[in-house]
């Protein structure tokens, strides 16, 4: 095969490298992605997508195709955790706690939703390609140098063994938990380690008379053949059965042959003569460990490869899927001009710690489920909410005290952007839609003078909306005390949906904004590549 030249190289086909595809796209980059397996996953393994991964899923207009797939729209109405002996057998009171919200709706124009992985990354995967992403499957990486100029990377393709040469700007790891490149750069990890190991049973039965009317996310099922978590796929015939095993041990090694694992599932079901056909098993292990550093040189982790978590929760492929959302716009302003590369030290300034809080939420969740002992202080786990929208990143290279902020952080620089309702021309929108995920953002309140001129002298284009305009109204008059300014204040906001910084009117417009937009994009203001894109402002408003 020919060497090829690209601006990013992705080492990895699930769900968080799919998504870097999708992000980089996007932004008008044309990646290649390269992963070892010939396809995309066949085992329903990840299935939650929180709140935050949606709102990024919508932001590039996936949201719809997702709901769609098979799993989402079958299990759109479950939710709780229950307990029972057996599915048919006796059913136990569930398991409640104050931090289970699955509902976001007050926080979000979106919510969480279950979709396995083996039906969300043909999702990705399609709308990478048709958007110009370099997908090739059954290629893998062999090797791989850099430089001050780029990473060169050797390449085979695994049916014929032909080898190849990619010349990239910046590579992303996203070869998963065991990642054999963040092992050859000798990156350590920190955390829990090992909680639990399981075998993840994939079977089709037809549990309909079972289940009855009830709709649960997931069952925790004890009896004296069985102890297991039961969870639907399509809440008729398709479920999924998680047994624990030994501590080191592995399916062929603790002797799950597919007679056990038939009898498994049985026992779950509560149905003796249960016809039941596996589709697949998969051993795995629950884990909390964070990856010492995120990034070396031109080489950046995500997902798995930079964080594992107990699946408790649903955070942990939504994390790196925030991960190379992060991620990507700054590479593209990087590769646009618009940035210098100080705004790539940013993504492990900003990601580490809320993976680092993310996991040990998943832990402690994980440690308060049924069959484990240990006493949770009180107040330690946070509403998944929390944990899912209300994280902090560094303002001015400062580190907030607490990363995770029951309040969301109140649309305080480094905070996410509130979510409220507003209007465009006649149609409710969310005011998270006016950030495109592309470019910055400023929304100025209904009584604030004209930003466009001081926008158009920023380092950067910027998109400018007004609220009370009869273009975008805001029905509630809410915007401002959710924003935190006077209603003669403005919000800048970056591409992610983070705030930048908050201006009231007494601010000198233009010095603001060059000011707040140099201190991220680590360019000096008045430098001749802080000036070359000025002039360029797309006003709304």
């Amino acid at each position: 095969m020919e060497d090829v030249s690209v601006p990013v190289l992705i080492v990895g086909g699930g769900l968080v490298g799919l998504s870097a595809a999708v992000f980089l796209t996007w932004q008008g980059e044309r990646p290649l992605l390269v992963e070892r397996h010939p396809g995309t996953s066949l085992h329903p393994r990840a299935r939650g997508v929180n709140v935050r991964a949606m709102e990024l899923f919508r932001q590039v207009g996936l949201e719809d195709a997702i709901r769609a797939t098979e799993s989402a729209v079958a299990l759109a109405d479950n939710s709780g955790i229950v307990r029972m002996e057996s599915l048919a057998g006796f059913q136990a009171p569930g398991f409640n706690r104050e931090y289970l919200d699955e509902d976001a709706r007050d926080v979000s124009p979106t919510g969480w939703t279950l979709c396995e992985q083996d039906e969300l990354e043909p999702v990705l995967r399609v709308h990478a390609e048709e958007s110009g992403a370099d997908l090739r499957f059954g290629h893998e990486l062999v090797g791989h140098t850099q430089d001050a100029e780029g990473v060169t990377a050797t390449v085979r393709h695994r049916a014929t063994g032909e080898e190849y040469t990619v010349r990239a700007r910046y590579l992303v790891v996203a070869d998963g938990a065991e990642s054999p490149i963040r092992e050859q750069l000798g990156i350590a990890r920190q955390g829990r380690g090992v909680l639990a190991r399981y075998l993840n049973i994939h079977f089709r039965a037809d549990l309909t008379e079972a289940l009855g009317e009830r709709r649960f996310v997931m069952a925790y099922v004890r009896n004296a053949e069985v102890t297991a978590g039961l969870l639907p796929i399509n809440n008729t015939d398709r479920w999924l059965l998680h047994v624990p095993l030994a501590p080191q041990a592995d399916s062929d090694q603790d002797g799950w042959d597919e007679a056990r694992c038939e009898a498994a599932v049985r026992a779950a079901a509560g149905v003796p003569d249960l016809p039941v056909k596996i589709l697949g098993v998969q051993p795995w292990q629950a884990a909390g460990l964070v990856a010492e550093t995120f990034r070396v040189g031109r080489l950046f982790l995500v997902g798995d490869s930079a964080h594992v978590m107990p699946p408790t929760g649903a955070f942990g492929s939504s994390t790196g899927i925030q991960d190379a959302h992060n991620l990507a716009w700054k590479l593209a302003m990087v590769m646009r001009g618009e940035a210098s590369e100080a705004l790539l030290d940013s993504y492990e300034a900003e990601r580490e710690p809320v993976a680092g809080a993310t996991v040990r939420q998943a832990v402690l969740r994980s440690l308060d489920r049924p069959g484990h002992g240990e006493q949770i202080p009180e107040g330690a786990i946070l509403p998944d909410h929390v944990v899912a929208l209300g994280y902090r990143y560094p303002v001015r290279g400062v580190a907030p005290e607490d990363v995770l902020a029951r309040d969301g952080g109140s649309a305080a620089p480094g905070t996410r952007a509130p979510h409220l309702w507003l209007e465009r021309d006649g149609v409710r929108i969310s005011s998270l839609d006016l950030y495109d995920g592309r470019g910055m953002v400023l929304v100025a309140g209904p009584e604030a003078g004209d930003w466009r001129e001081a926008a158009s002298g920023a380092p950067l284009p910027i998109t400018v909306h007004r609220i009370g305009t009869d273009q975008l109204t805001d029905p509630s008059q809410q915007w401002a005390r959710t924003h935190g300014v006077p209603c003669d204040g403005a919000v800048l906001v970056r591409p992610d949906g983070f705030v930048l910084d908050r201006f009231t009117a007494e601010a000198g417009p233009r010095a603001a904004l060059t000011e707040a937009l140099s201190t991220l994009l680590g360019r000096q203001p008045g430098t001749d590549a802080a000036a070359a894109a000025t002039n360029d402002v797309r006003s709304h408003g």
